[in-house]
């Protein structure tokens, strides 16, 4: 993760590119997560900064959740100890309310923030766009929700803040489906303010940034105060806390044979394999 600020400006930009920047849980250690957490206090508590703009090293945005340790959080294991219990259900909810409360403190962040999005940006890259106040992307960018697929089905943590950009018929489907928009359908459905050429997403985030770091330091603070009482109101936030629940329930999902399951592919293929599974049982239509 870098950081560095230009004039009233705090840029942070994803630095993973080896795995396409993706997210683990807040308590993975040396994880991306926890060092946007530490570049975001950053930013926080400089008074010279009104706006952060979040952007991304290499040819994608975000990948998303790190599946090669998603659910090892929770202290499953590999799946093949006999004498290791089943995790509980109080640790699924304490692991779940940490990663929850992480993008629904980025969602009331006292600055201003900007997304500035390229190529992929896949399950928490995209929610992580979701909950910046403001987004600009390349035109060929890919939004994607295939994460539903590991069989959240719907049950997502920015499911009000979508419903309210784009409508509850149109979120069900993008969500149900696995769905991928380019840069230029996410601004014509409203999840993005703008989509330019991929060579001009630098210079359309840099300025977008600047515009809005202008406001008064006072002016910002006051005014994200105040957009945290409308998220109340309109639903927003609440949306994020029965994501909690909703998320301990799927982790804990029954293993059924006729079903795709993430963990017990894990177990048995590796986790590349696992992945690989799950938008070829989708495809076949099963």
């Amino acid at each position: 993760m870098l950081y560095k600020r230009e004039g009233r400006v705090a840029r942070i930009t994803l630095n993973s590119p080896e795995n396409l920047n993706a997210f683990q849980f807040p308590r993975h250690e040396g994880g991306m997560t926890a060092e946007l957490r530490e570049k975001l206090d950053m930013a926080r508590y400089d008074d010279e900064v009104t706006t952060v703009l979040i952007d991304a090293v290499g040819p994608s945005f975000s990948s998303g959740a790190d599946v090669t340790h998603i659910g090892n959080v929770y202290e499953m294991g590999d799946g093949k100890e006999n004498k290791r219990r089943r995790p509980s259900q109080r640790v699924r909810l304490e692991r779940d309310g940490e990663l929850v409360g992480f993008f629904r403190d980025l969602m009331l962040f006292p600055k201003i923030t900007v997304a500035q999005v390229q190529g992929v940006c896949l399950g928490l890259g995209f929610i992580l766009v979701s909950a910046c106040d403001l987004a600009v992307a390349a035109e060929d960018a890919r939004f994607m929700r295939s994460d539903q697929r590991m069989g959240l089905a719907g049950n997502s943590m920015d499911f009000n803040t979508l419903v309210h950009n784009i409508g509850l018929k149109r979120t069900m489907h993008y969500l149900l489906t696995g769905g991928t928009i380019s840069g230029t359908q996410a601004e014509e459905w409203g999840l993005v303010n703008q989509a330019v050429p991929a060579e001009d997403l630098p210079e359309a985030g840099k300025k977008l940034a600047e515009q809005v770091s202008l406001y008064p330091r006072d002016g910002v603070a006051m005014g994200k105060a105040l957009r945290a009482l409308n998220f109340e109101a309109l639903g927003l936030l609440q949306g994020m806390d029965v994501h909690q629940v909703g998320h301990t329930l799927f982790t804990n999902i029954r293993w059924e044979e006729d079903e795709y399951n993430y963990f017990r592919e894990r177990r048995d293929h590796g986790h590349k394999a696992a992945y690989q599974a799950r938008d070829s049982h989708y495809a076949d239509g099963k």
